[in-house]
């Protein structure tokens, strides 16, 4: 993941572009905010707009109000965000997903997500964790590649749904080396981890928030965890990279975006407050107690991490053959 400076440089820094603001942006806002959140309520998206939508409003002075619009694996929602008037009354809560993925994945768009929105700020981050079934006889990343080479295609890998970063961390598992591994997609994280612990499926590249009970409890056996360094969540657990594959790695991202076209002195505004949300005590250990890792930083960090997740993801995608009309 792209290194950032620590978040008061990045105040700092963002100070001098605030202060030449025009009549309007001095205005601004003078109406409620609306965050669109392009998933259910409930997910690790709708968790952590809700708790940035209470810090915003306070720095705001207006109330930010969530609304979840979901469908189509997000794009209802983003889409519906792209095409609002670019007067800084609509945002939303964007995922990394949204931006590396689905430009691959899905073969129909009415609105280019790179293109159509810009961005704001990245709140959080979180990686994904390796969990089994206890009944899987693997203790280790290594002894789970022997089994799945011993047993070709016969061990089972569930997801949230095909395109999410849950699905894209196993095929990236699957491709960097060489295993077959049967994906088996669900319609959300909740009924594959319970299908995950009945031993329906064998295996699953869970987001740490939602798998995190079930791996304390031992009702899973979790074997690594998916990004560039241990997750402060689980500092026990070694990363895929330590277990043995080399440039591994899958995170999760959650930030601001706005419709294209919105005011530079909006964005430079949203983005101040944005980081006053990303210090606040009461968001901090939110986020920290369900697994997320705060991340902060400007505008232009944001599309760095966007053309990081680009990269990262095109070939994984092309690879799995996944595609959805």
């Amino acid at each position: 993941m792209t290194s950032f400076a620590p978040l008061a440089l990045a105040a700092a820094l963002a100070l001098p572009v605030l202060a030449p603001h025009t009549a309007h942006a001095q205005a601004y806002p003078a109406k409620p905010v609306r965050l669109i959140v392009p998933y259910a309520p409930g997910g690790a998206t709708d968790i952590i707009a809700r708790a940035a939508a209470i810090e915003l409003s306070k720095t705001l002075g207006q109330p930010v109000t969530v609304d979840n619009r979901a469908g189509a694996g997000g794009n209802l929602g983003s889409e519906m965000a792209a095409k609002s008037p670019p007067d800084g009354y609509t945002m939303v809560m964007s995922a990394s997903s949204l931006h590396g993925i689905t430009p691959f994945l899905y073969t129909k768009l009415n609105y280019d997500p790179n293109k159509d929105l810009v961005p704001v700020i990245v709140f959080a981050s979180f990686a994904n964790v390796l969990v089994l079934n206890p009944a899987v006889k693997a203790n280790s990343v290594q002894e789970l590649v022997a089994l799945a080479r011993a047993q070709s295609g016969k061990l089972t890998c569930a997801s949230s749904g095909s395109g999410s970063t849950i699905h894209m961390s196993c095929e990236m598992f699957k491709h960097m080396l060489g295993l077959d591994i049967t994906h088996i997609p669900y319609k959300g994280s909740g009924p594959a981890i319970t299908d995950l612990m009945g031993g329906q499926v064998d295996m699953m590249f869970d987001n740490i928030p939602s798998a995190i009970s079930h791996v304390r409890s031992g009702k899973l056996r979790a074997l690594a965890t998916t990004g560039p360094k241990r997750a402060v969540a689980l500092p026990d657990l070694p990363t895929i990279i330590e277990s043995g594959v080399p440039g591994y790695e899958s995170t999760a991202w959650f930030g601001l975006a706005m419709p294209a076209g919105t005011p530079k002195e909006i964005i430079a505004r949203m983005n101040a407050d944005g980081q006053k949300t990303a210090r606040a005590p009461d968001f901090i250990k939110r986020m920290s107690d369900l697994g997320y890792e705060i991340v902060g930083g400007t505008p232009e960090q944001m599309a760095a991490m966007i053309q990081d997740e680009i990269r990262r993801w095109g070939p994984i995608v092309k690879a799995s053959g996944a595609k959805v009309d």
